[in-house]
């Protein structure tokens, strides 16, 4: 069973736990460092002030301000789509529309390392499920043949970037294969949406397809501020589909209109500039370059925040984190059932927020206890 480690701080490149000590935090998915960001900061302060704490209802009721409208439309123009919709979270976005969209005459073919969310809101489905090998676009096709005949619509549906291997889901030739077998393409890019592709539109950028993918959830809980709040954005007509039938929707209380007002102002600093992207995508490289150099193993696109160093035995990865935690960098490790067995790992995700000395002191910890436990030599 797993501790809880407490911090006493804001959420930032350098915490401070609860023995008081500061640490260097690399393992919260505060991509671009807006968790505390000044702007976000005071954008959530100033809407408390105009709009209030909280709503007391649903959205279909008296929970719908014109902040969550607005956010809503920025949601859809930042993805380049009709429409968009928010959630409480995007567990709750994934619970809420596969059973909305398809029906038993349907398929939804799904990679086998989904997220869980997903899998929880496939099983919610009367469509017939289908699961292909991880990106594995061979495996991927033959469910499609095996499908086009026998089912009236089919669903790809895939995580843009997985969350405990920071692979990058091949989207440009999944969206090849949707065009060939008439099918259509659902993302989750919550590991992806705000830090990937040029200027942080997610997966679907990074890989060319933006105007390919049919729908995109996404969440405001990790790049994006981190506080709260997931979405799905696509067609309109799917969107009025699920503001009217979409459970987790309808009976869920309004997101906040501090997380309202706060997102607006992520999404306008998105719009403006892609300083924080760029920022992030240095600090990823130096930190792949140098650990594998070491002689880490560390999985995932090199592009990819998410930078899973390998170690495969669950005592030495919870060890190894103790005793970085010591040299004053934050790390968790991950073991089964969370990763399957013998592949247990420390998941380090990069910060627009870390300076590249930061990266540097993280990288030169690591080496340290490594060659103490003899990971590396």
């Amino acid at each position: 069973m797993e501790d809880e480690r407490v911090i006493i701080s804001t959420q930032d490149a350098e915490i401070t736990v609860s023995s008081g000590k500061k640490v260097l935090n690399f393992c919260a998915n505060n991509y671009l460092g807006l968790s505390s960001h000044p702007n976000v900061v005071a954008a959530a302060k100033r809407t408390i002030d105009e709009r209030g704490f909280g709503l007391s209802s649903v959205r279909f009721i008296c929970g719908t301000q014109d902040i969550h409208t607005q956010l809503e439309q920025a949601i859809a123009n930042f993805h380049g789509k009709e429409a968009a919709i928010l959630y409480p979270s995007c567990f709750d976005a994934n619970a809420g529309i596969f059973e909305q969209i398809t029906g038993p005459e349907d398929a939804i073919i799904s990679d086998t390392l989904n997220h869980a969310s997903i899998i929880d809101g496939i099983r919610l489905s009367k469509a017939q499920r289908f699961r292909y090998q991880h990106m594995d676009m061979e495996d991927l096709e033959k469910i499609l043949q095996q499908t086009i005949n026998t089912t009236r619509n089919r669903l790809i549906v895939t995580d843009g970037g997985f969350s405990m291997d920071g692979d990058i889901a091949p989207l440009d030739d999944i969206t090849k294969l949707a065009a060939k077998y008439d099918a259509q393409v659902f993302v989750d890019d919550c590991h992806g949406t705000g830090f990937l592709g040029a200027t942080g539109r997610g997966t679907p950028e990074h890989c060319g397809v933006n105007d390919k993918i049919d729908i995109i959830n996404s969440t405001l809980g990790k790049a994006l501020g981190g506080a709260t709040g997931g979405y799905t954005t696509g067609p309109k007509a799917v969107i009025d589909l699920l503001r009217q039938r979409s459970r987790p929707y309808l009976f869920s209380n309004s997101i906040t209109p501090s997380v309202a007002g706060a997102s607006l102002e992520v999404f306008r600093l998105l719009t403006n500039s892609s300083d924080l992207v760029q920022k992030l995508q240095s600090n990823v490289r130096l930190f792949r370059t140098q650990m594998k150099a070491a002689g880490f193993k560390i999985l995932g696109d090199d592009t990819h925040a998410i930078c899973p160093v390998m170690l495969y035995d669950a005592r030495l990865a919870s060890t190894f984190a103790d005793a970085l935690l010591e040299k004053g960098i934050y790390v968790i490790g991950f073991s089964y059932p969370v990763v399957p067995k013998e592949q247990a790992r420390i998941r380090v995700q990069m910060s627009a927020a870390h300076s590249l000395d930061q990266v540097q002191r993280a990288v030169d910890a690591f080496i340290e206890v490594g060659k103490a436990t003899k990971v590396i030599s």
